[in-house]
């Protein structure tokens, strides 16, 4: 784990969850696991701060515990899974395009409580729709259920492990802390839930003088209230899936770029058909034959059976080799090739970095090298037909950002440079490590940024709120049009300018860093997928 990473992890885990629990999720991130008592005396926070502020990253399924032999619980924290809240605004916007305003609010939900059952999402969901809504409509909790249920069918939503029931003798020692397990055939299973209501709206608050007599209520009311039928069951968004979906989006666009549309959808076909069968780090989506492809195909595309396999066999002749051909039966038996379409991607965005930090030449001779595998300087300058000391230059100038590497193969076991072959070569999971941890260094850049602008124009936003504040109770109570200018005024023409200013600043830098995100998300599944082939080869 880098500095960059640990670096960014603080950042984000201060921003999203305060100062004390940025403290103690840094420490653990970068100790790994760790006891109770050490985290109180190392981190010099009470005893009560730690237990609450790891609650806290338990609930966010960014911290875990285990039980070690000795007894004692260890609890550690995810970097990985920490660094995974960057996305949180790709994952809401992808629910919304695939399921709508419900989806997305469901997703959001999910994210904001880290853990919720299905009936409190249900309720708090159709509340916030109903919101939204004209007056006189409200939304039907059987709705929002409905796109529920579709999200844990497609896996985007999962069950999170819970306390076994205890079969056990009940006089046995308990544990120092629960085992939390689940059953594989379960995770996705929804509870039968009889939600039967709409949505409701907030009432305006005209009665504050009985609203301490109200809450007393409300807390009477949930005292008294049998509990949910869903109690005990929590659920949480499966982010691997999510990654899993970016991932196949990717694949379809690059194959659309590299051919046409037909052959993107006849691959976006594959990839849907094996998207709940195929781990998230599989190297082959499961086999697929040509008859089911062709049954599955979407309506619109009207194709032959003859030009699907046309088309099966163009993508399965193709050099990046992103479809491959496993057997002959069914009309053929073809497979989508993930570990080799990410390693497309991957070097496909190493180029692109390549020419635009050094231009279209030093592209030119990155491209050679990776097609050659190892190249000597003179044979550099005659393939790329570039003059020797601007190839010269340039190859310098790559191997100083690590771009390209240098290989010594000598002839004699002295290493005399003489008689030594200096072959130049890339490293493309080398260089992908190296641009991962740079991209970690500009989101944490991007962060500070925003904070410092942010800070620096405090006073402003504090001001702009408050107006904005008087103009929305204003508004509510029915006031004259020359009143609410008077109250607009208040904001002069320079602070109106700073503030579009600032809030062109602060767009800027969002969008800033969902690119950058993208780019990680392709480098690091990169990474993983290699890690992974590794692993698994005898």
């Amino acid at each position: 784990m880098t500095q960059a990473e640990i670096k960014l992890c603080s950042l984000l885990l201060q921003e999203h969850f305060g100062e004390i629990v940025e403290k103690i999720g840094t420490y653990l991130v970068r100790t790994g696991g760790q006891p109770l008592r050490a985290i109180v005396s190392d981190t010099g926070t009470s005893l009560d701060q730690v237990k609450k502020a790891l609650c806290v990253l338990i609930q966010h399924n960014l911290g875990t515990y285990q039980i070690q032999k000795r007894g004692f619980v260890e609890y550690s924290v995810q970097c990985s899974r920490v660094l995974c809240i960057l996305r949180y605004p790709r994952y809401i916007y992808t629910a919304k395009t695939l399921y709508g305003d419900t989806g997305e609010l469901i997703v959001e939900e999910l994210l904001l409580n880290g853990k919720m059952p299905m009936s409190a999402v249900v309720t708090k969901v159709a509340d916030r729709l109903t919101e939204t809504m004209e007056d006189g409509k409200t939304m039907d909790y059987t709705e929002v259920s409905n796109t529920f249920v579709r999200l844990a069918d497609t896996h985007f939503v999962q069950r999170c492990p819970g306390v076994p029931d205890a079969s056990g003798p009940s006089d046995s020692a308990a544990p120092p802390a629960p085992t939390l397990v689940i059953d594989e055939k379960d995770m996705y299973s929804v509870p039968r839930l009889n939600l039967i209501g709409k949505g409701k709206r907030r009432r305006s608050c005209d009665d504050d003088d009985n609203g301490e007599h109200k809450a007393k209520k409300q807390k009477q009311d949930l005292e008294s209230q049998e509990p949910p039928p869903d109690d005990g069951i929590y659920w949480q968004v499966n982010l691997d899936r999510f990654h899993q979906h970016f991932r196949d989006q990717a694949i379809v666009s690059a194959v659309a770029n590299r051919m046409d549309q037909t052959s993107s959808e006849i691959v976006r076909t594959m990839l849907r058909m094996s998207e709940v069968t195929t781990s998230s780090n599989a190297a082959y989506t499961q086999p697929l034959s040509s008859n089911e492809i062709f049954r599955s195909l979407p309506a619109g595309y009207n194709i032959g059976k003859q030009v699907l396999d046309q088309y099966l066999t163009l993508l399965a002749d193709d050099p990046l080799e992103f479809i491959g051909k496993s057997g002959d039966s069914g009309g053929g038996m073809y497979v989508v090739n993930l570990h080799k379409a990410l390693a497309s991607l991957a070097t496909a965005t190493l180029e692109s970095i390549v020419q635009e930090r050094f231009g279209s030449r030093c592209a030119r001779i990155f491209r050679l090298l990776l097609r050659k595998k190892h190249l000597e300087q003179k044979q550099v300058e005659d393939f790329a037909m570039i003059p020797a000391k601007e190839a010269k230059d340039m190859l310098y100038k790559m191997l100083s950002e690590n771009f390209v590497s240098l290989q010594e193969i000598p002839k004699t076991p002295d290493h005399a440079p003489s008689r030594t072959f200096y072959l130049y070569t890339v490293n493309v999971l080398a260089s992908t490590r190296m641009l991962l941890h740079r991209c970690y260094k500009s989101v944490a850049n991007l962060i500070e940024r925003r904070q410092y602008e942010t800070r620096e124009n405090k006073r402003l936003l504090e001001k702009s709120q408050r107006v904005e504040a008087i103009l929305a109770s204003m508004q509510a109570t029915g006031a004259e049009e020359v009143q609410l200018q008077e109250i607009e005024e208040m904001i002069t023409a320079p602070e109106r300018q700073q503030l579009e200013s600032l809030k062109h600043t602060v767009n800027k830098i969002d969008a800033s860093e969902n690119q950058v995100d993208e780019t990680i998300f392709l480098l690091a599944s990169y990474v993983d997928s290699t890690v992974v082939a590794a692993v698994k080869k005898p």
